[in-house]
């Protein structure tokens, strides 16, 4: 079983949502009537931390949230991101002060709220020193409308710079059985920081959800057709140790989401995660998780069965590699 933890002070379920898909990414959104019922949901069952951005769907899903959930408020910590530019042909990450005090400005009216609980920044801006990037999160602090400042998919190394001048309340890495990039020095960071680490994709981006079996079916504009990982040449390798993984889960009382979202938590006190769904059952399935006991030498097993060196592929495309700051394995 797995108690609740905390982030910049607040105790919190270890199992949140992550609200992107219900406006974003993953094929066509659910209408706006089951994405409240969805979410509503969420908080009668507990989930008490709700984490989206300012991209997902172009300010769409903070818009959202704040017509579904907005009247509940005072039920749950509130994330949400700003660094990524997604503007037509202007892509790219801008985390300059300016932009970041824009941003909070931004999202806290979209969101109808006076204040963040937690504010990122959703990647790594090799352009702005840490310095500054952080003086604006301060200040933001400062003025009341946010309460504390995070990062996302930034290496050990950055994340050590900027606690040096204010430590962030945590760090938002991929971190999965098949993505374990933050074991080459985030995670272990975090925890000598004290520092929350929030898991983005703990199940593989559906992967290890026990319902994907062809990507090939996933609607064209899905982002996973973009992720090496899921192509032709890759997913026959990975959805053979997919099924074994099933198969576990099964023989010991668990669904595969389950399995995997209860791995990452057993990785250590201060980690948190944030997986998304668009649907209300895999939404129960996966709040039950914290309750469960799973015993100690199924989840070895797991991740002896899936990890970084067993699955094929990249997790992501060439084009997005240089947005990522995270430590990277050496490939093969």
């Amino acid at each position: 079983m797995f108690a609740h933890r905390t982030i910049a002070g607040t105790a919190l379920n270890p199992v949140g949502l992550g609200c992107m898909n219900l406006s974003w990414a993953y094929g066509t959104p659910p209408d706006e009537a089951y994405a409240t019922r969805l979410l509503n949901r969420a908080l009668d069952l507990g989930c008490n931390h709700l984490d989206t951005a300012n991209i997902y769907g172009g300010g769409k899903n903070e818009e959202l949230l704040q017509r579904a959930v907005g009247h509940r408020r005072s039920e749950y910590f509130l994330a949400s991101k700003c660094g990524i530019v997604v503007d037509g042909p202007k892509r790219g990450v801008d985390c300059s002060p300016a932009t970041i005090t824009a941003a909070v400005d931004a999202t806290l009216q979209r969101l109808g709220t006076d204040h963040l609980d937690l504010f990122y920044m959703h990647r790594f801006d090799p352009k702005v020193p840490v310095a500054d990037s952080v003086g604006a999160m301060v200040r933001a602090i400062e003025a009341g409308k946010i309460r504390s400042y995070g990062v996302s998919e930034w290496s050990a190394a950055h994340i050590r710079e900027a606690a040096a001048i204010h430590v962030p309340a945590a760090a938002q890495p991929e971190y999965s059985l098949w993505t374990r990039n933050v074991e080459l020095g985030v995670r272990d960071t975090c925890a000598d920081l004290g520092i929350a680490l929030v898991a983005f994709s703990p199940v593989g981006r559906g992967a290890l959800g026990g319902v994907l079996r062809d990507p090939a079916s996933l609607e064209e504009q899905d982002l996973r057709h973009q992720m090496p990982r899921f192509m032709a040449d890759n997913w026959p390798h990975n959805l053979a140790l997919i099924d074994r993984f099933n198969q576990l889960a099964r023989d010991n009382g668990l669904t595969p989401a389950q399995l995997a979202l209860g791995w990452v938590l057993a990785q250590g006190e201060h980690c948190h995660v944030i997986p998304g769904t668009t649907s209300i059952a895999h939404l129960e399935e996966n709040m039950a998780t914290p309750t469960l006991d799973i015993a100690a030498d199924v989840l070895a097993a797991a991740g002896t069965l899936i990890n970084q060196q067993t699955v094929r592929g990249h997790r992501y495309h060439d084009a997005i590699k240089p947005t990522i700051d995270t430590e990277e394995f050496e490939e093969a």
